[in-house]
Protein backbone atom coordinates (compact mmCIF):
# COMPACT_ATOMS: atom_id res chain seq x y z
CA UNK A 1 0.00 0.00 0.00
CA UNK A 2 1.30 3.46 -0.86
CA UNK A 3 2.03 6.01 1.84
CA UNK A 4 -0.81 8.28 0.58
CA UNK A 5 -3.30 5.39 0.77
CA UNK A 6 -2.27 4.58 4.33
CA UNK A 7 -2.63 8.22 5.40
CA UNK A 8 -6.02 8.53 3.66
CA UNK A 9 -7.32 5.32 5.25
CA UNK A 10 -6.07 6.36 8.70
CA UNK A 11 -7.68 9.80 8.34
CA UNK A 12 -10.98 8.25 7.24
CA UNK A 13 -10.94 5.79 10.16
CA UNK A 14 -10.19 8.47 12.75
CA UNK A 15 -12.77 10.91 11.35
CA UNK A 16 -15.47 8.21 11.30
CA UNK A 17 -16.43 9.13 14.87
CA UNK A 18 -17.52 12.57 13.62
CA UNK A 19 -21.08 13.16 12.35
CA UNK A 20 -22.10 12.87 8.70
CA UNK A 21 -22.50 16.23 6.95
CA UNK A 22 -26.08 17.54 6.94
CA UNK A 23 -25.48 18.49 3.29
CA UNK A 24 -25.29 14.82 2.26
CA UNK A 25 -28.36 13.57 0.39
CA UNK A 26 -29.23 10.24 -1.20
CA UNK A 27 -28.88 6.62 -0.23
CA UNK A 28 -26.64 3.67 -0.99
CA UNK A 29 -27.34 1.91 -4.30
CA UNK A 30 -25.01 -1.03 -3.60
CA UNK A 31 -22.49 -0.18 -6.31
CA UNK A 32 -19.64 -1.44 -4.07
CA UNK A 33 -17.15 1.19 -5.20
CA UNK A 34 -16.60 2.53 -1.68
CA UNK A 35 -15.71 -1.02 -0.59
CA UNK A 36 -12.73 -0.89 -2.96
CA UNK A 37 -11.08 2.12 -1.28
CA UNK A 38 -8.10 1.91 -1.13
CA UNK A 39 -8.15 -1.90 -1.48
CA UNK A 40 -11.00 -4.31 -2.12
CA UNK A 41 -12.67 -5.18 1.17
CA UNK A 42 -12.58 -8.93 1.92
CA UNK A 43 -16.25 -8.75 2.99
CA UNK A 44 -17.52 -7.36 -0.35
CA UNK A 45 -19.72 -9.87 -2.20
CA UNK A 46 -21.71 -9.67 -5.45
CA UNK A 47 -25.14 -11.01 -6.35
CA UNK A 48 -26.06 -12.42 -9.77
CA UNK A 49 -27.59 -9.06 -10.77
CA UNK A 50 -24.16 -7.43 -10.17
CA UNK A 51 -25.29 -5.47 -7.10
CA UNK A 52 -22.94 -5.73 -4.18
CA UNK A 53 -23.48 -6.39 -0.52
CA UNK A 54 -21.45 -6.54 2.65
CA UNK A 55 -21.14 -9.97 4.20
CA UNK A 56 -20.74 -8.36 7.67
CA UNK A 57 -23.27 -5.57 7.09
CA UNK A 58 -24.63 -5.42 10.66
CA UNK A 59 -21.10 -5.40 12.09
CA UNK A 60 -19.36 -3.15 9.56
CA UNK A 61 -17.05 -0.42 10.88
CA UNK A 62 -18.09 3.22 11.23
CA UNK A 63 -15.98 4.37 8.29
CA UNK A 64 -18.06 2.06 6.09
CA UNK A 65 -21.38 3.07 7.65
CA UNK A 66 -20.73 6.77 7.21
CA UNK A 67 -19.11 6.90 3.75
CA UNK A 68 -19.14 9.53 2.30
CA UNK A 69 -19.15 11.50 5.54
CA UNK A 70 -18.10 14.80 3.91
CA UNK A 71 -17.74 16.14 0.39
CA UNK A 72 -13.95 16.13 0.70
CA UNK A 73 -14.01 12.38 1.48
CA UNK A 74 -16.29 11.62 -1.46
CA UNK A 75 -14.13 9.68 -3.94
CA UNK A 76 -16.79 7.68 -5.78
CA UNK A 77 -18.82 10.54 -7.28
CA UNK A 78 -19.22 8.85 -10.67
CA UNK A 79 -20.97 5.74 -9.31
CA UNK A 80 -22.39 6.62 -5.90
CA UNK A 81 -25.95 7.90 -5.41
CA UNK A 82 -24.96 10.29 -2.61
CA UNK A 83 -24.74 14.01 -3.37
CA UNK A 84 -23.74 17.07 -1.36
CA UNK A 85 -25.65 20.37 -1.54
Amino acid sequence: MKKEEIIWKLKRTISSVLPVSKKRKGKCINCGECCKLPNVCPFLRFKEDKTSYCSIYHFRPLNCRKYPRTKSEFLTTSTCNFKFN
